[in-house]
């Protein structure tokens, strides 16, 4: 815009943060580049939706694609229901792709075909399970085209021809630096990612990162990266399954037959690890010779020297960035009442990333239980770092029983922890593993921290879904969770739906047979 260019949206705004006034010209349904002055250069996204994960689940009829040709990933039951679920997307592909056709013929039908450059991507892998929400090649791969008329052929790279193919590795955080190359424009300083296009473009990445954090009601802790060939996944929560209940996610049909055949023990190996816990801590996947994601490497002998250059990979990515995804929600949230999370993370004094990163590594590295370990996790929970002594606490937790058992006093000592994060997670500790008399206590403690109309929404959530793991010891408890309040302050309305969701599936578990 300061460059003079009208910029429209149409009409998606899920920034994932607060949404920013002003930023385009026009953003909503109407937003077009028709609307600006005459001669005035533009810059316009539309946004085509009927791709979105929803629209496999509201599909009504037989689809166009056969089902029997469908593609079936190697982790997902081959069964008709999975194949008709498949079609039904690539039907919804075929959608989007006719509707940038209708914006293609729209460009010539106003002659700017020949002075306008194009982009067409999809924002995440497809709506189908394991796919969307996962941090691996299937959740964040996309198709990316992009058209540079002739008029522009200057700023084509070498590599460029018409319906070519382009092995140049590409991130979304490239995006915003390539616009600005693309007319001109030399991109801050201060931007992640690097231009690919244009007199600005700089030296091609050698790496991509991803990441889960929250979805919906659900939390992860994942971080990853690609060279192109193997993708490297370091888990920090790995006692929560790929496939945690997300309400919305469950709504597929495909999502509901593969629990319930997970449930009846009809899956294979590759197929049932996305609901199994725990995850593997670290995941190495060759896209060569294993695409679809489902040979674990990261004990292979053969290729530990590749482990290990992507982890340092993305260890130093998680410190240059001040990653303050290590923090929990919470915690995060109370410390950004007079700051932005990028201020908190850029302070040293505040975010001690370094001692949190170790805490949080040493935390997660579950399959290394020995007492020297699990003794250095208790220390830190004396530690005058709130983040830290919940990554002591959720390592503690991760362990299970014996580690529990091991620890107990400090655990018992952390119900008084001043930090709710701490709090919650000592007491699922205890609640899951301790003795008789410490499950009763806990169990108290985390009713009494699930009540939203004294706590926060973060804590509240933490509360409901830790309770949720108690499983059949539930119906004894059934009357206090009725009690629990389905409404309370949120920082955003996205919220206000989540903790609703888990209380709804918490007082179902609840009611159910021992």
């Amino acid at each position: 815009r300061q460059a003079g260019y009208y910029c429209t949206n149409n009409n998606k705004e899920d920034y994932n943060l607060i949404t920013p006034n002003n930023v385009w010209d026009e953003s909503s349904r109407m937003a077009h580049y028709k609307n600006r002055r005459e001669d005035q250069p533009f810059f316009a996204v539309f946004n085509a939706t009927a791709s979105h994960e929803s629209g496999i689940r509201g599909f009504k009829g037989q689809p166009r694609h056969d089902p029997a040709g469908a593609p079936v990933p190697a982790f997902h039951p081959d069964t008709p229901l999975v194949r008709r679920d498949w079609a039904i997307y690539y039907d919804n592909v075929s959608a989007v792709d006719a509707i940038a056709g209708e914006h293609l013929r729209e460009l010539e039908a106003a002659g700017l075909a020949d002075s306008t450059i194009i982009f067409y991507w999809g924002d995440h892998g497809s709506g189908m399970p394991r796919f969307k929400r996962w941090p691996s090649d299937s959740g964040l791969r996309v198709p990316l085209v992009v058209y540079i008329p002739e008029a522009f052929a200057h700023l084509r790279p070498a590599d460029y021809s018409p319906g070519g193919q382009s092995e140049l590795p590409v991130g979304f955080i490239d995006f915003a630096p390539t616009m600005l190359s693309l007319i001109g424009i030399a991109p801050p300083a201060w931007m992640q990612g690097h231009a690919f296009l244009g007199p600005h473009a700089g030296a091609e990445s050698q790496h991509l990162f991803g990441f889960r954090g929250r979805m919906d009601e659900r939390l992860d802790l994942i971080r990853s990266v690609t060279d192109g060939r193997y993708v490297y996944l370091r888990n920090y929560m790995p006692h929560l399954s790929q496939g945690q209940h997300v309400a919305y996610q469950m709504e597929t049909p495909t999502t509901r037959q593969w629990r319930e055949l997970f449930d009846q023990g009809q899956l294979n190996a590759a197929q049932a690890r996305f609901w199994q816990v725990p995850k593997d801590p670290e995941e190495l996947y060759d896209l060569a010779s294993d695409p679809d994601e489902v040979v674990n490497l990261a004990d292979s002998p053969a290729h530990q020297e590749i482990l290990r250059g992507l982890r340092s990979v993305l260890r130093k990515q998680i410190l240059q960035t001040r990653d303050v995804g290590f923090i929990p929600e919470g915690e995060r949230f109370r410390a950004c009442q007079q700051q932005t999370p990028y201020e908190l993370g850029h302070d040293d004094k505040q975010y001690d990333l370094t001692r949190i990163l170790a805490a949080a590594e040493l935390a997660s590295s579950t399959r290394d239980s020995i007492p020297a370990t699990t003794d250095a996790l208790a220390a830190l929970l004396d530690s005058d770092d709130a983040v830290v002594r919940y990554w002591g606490a959720m390592g503690l937790l991760m362990r299970g029983q014996t580690t529990v058992a091991r620890h107990s006093p400090k655990l018992i000592r952390s119900l008084e922890d001043p930090s709710p994060a701490v709090l919650v997670v000592a007491a699922e500790a205890l609640a899951r593993f301790g003795s008789q008399p410490e499950r009763d206590s806990a169990v108290a403690t985390l009713l009494r921290l699930a009540d939203w109309s004294t706590h926060d929404v973060f804590t509240v959530m933490a509360s409901v879904a830790a309770l949720e793991i108690l499983g059949n010891r539930l119906p004894k408890i059934a009357d206090e969770i009725a009690l629990l309040p389905v409404t309370g302050p949120v920082p955003h309305a996205r919220y206000s739906s989540y903790v609703p969701r888990l209380l709804t599936g918490l007082k179902e578990l609840a009611a159910q047979p021992n």
